[in-house]
């Protein structure tokens, strides 16, 4: 399960060990640990990452294969978490250690930066193979996070990037080593950790307001 740390004004929220698939008591666990963040107060900065192969698999399609029935509730809750990190009140930085793929990917989008093991690893949105569409959030989150190109190429490929690719794609802003993964994620965090407060909230709020509408249709979020 999650759990959050803290390295000076860097909140570390560690994704867990195993593919960390959006279980709602996973998702229970985040956002507890993200409302611990948003009540801190002064300078501070997060970085979110993940022990061991994985950073996200991405949804539960497990869980959500015998819990049909609260299948809109499920992703009104997923996109409620994308909705939130997007606008968190502090740079945001997803250190992506292992493979990100589905709605793992996705969250990794709703940072503000994103650092990648450059020799091992995959980010991917497998949609297309896998055949379940992206909802209306999800496309306007990936389409308003990656180039017009990149996100044709991801959405309707399935393409894997590994570290090197997802850089040139600008899926991500850093690719090093294996072992300077989080260590960068919390250099650029704690660069930015003075920025924390309202005003950035605001600016991130208008920045991505139509994804935000989207993205918060509890009527329609399978649509």
């Amino acid at each position: 399960m999650p759990t959050l740390d803290r390295q000076n004004d860097v909140f570390l929220l560690d994704l867990g060990d195993g593919e960390n698939r959006f279980h709602p008591d996973w998702l229970a666990s985040v956002n507890a640990a993200l409302d611990e963040v948003e009540q801190a107060s002064g300078p501070r900065a997060l970085v979110t990452c993940a022990t061991g192969k994985f950073f996200s698999n991405g949804l539960d399609l497990e869980w959500l294969g015998t819990h049909g029935e609260q299948r809109h509730e499920y992703v009104t809750t997923v996109h409620e978490l994308f909705a939130r990190v997007l606008t968190l009140p502090l740079i945001t930085v997803a250190a992506l250690q292992g493979h990100t793929f589905a709605a793992g990917a996705m969250l990794s989008l709703a940072h503000d930066f994103r650092v990648m093991r450059a020799d091992r690893g995959f980010w991917c949105l497998p949609e297309a193979d896998i055949h379940i569409p992206f909802t209306r959030g999800m496309s306007a989150l990936i389409q308003a996070r990656l180039t017009p190109q990149t996100a044709h190429e991801a959405m309707t490929t399935a393409h894997r990037y590994g570290g090197q690719d997802a850089l040139a794609a600008a899926i991500v802003d850093r690719a090093v080593d294996e072992d300077a993964v989080r260590r960068t994620a919390v250099e650029i965090a704690e660069s930015q950790a003075a920025k924390a407060g309202d005003t950035l909230a605001t600016i991130k709020t208008r920045l991505y307001a139509s994804v935000l509408d989207t993205l918060r249709d509890t009527d329609n979020p399978l649509g």
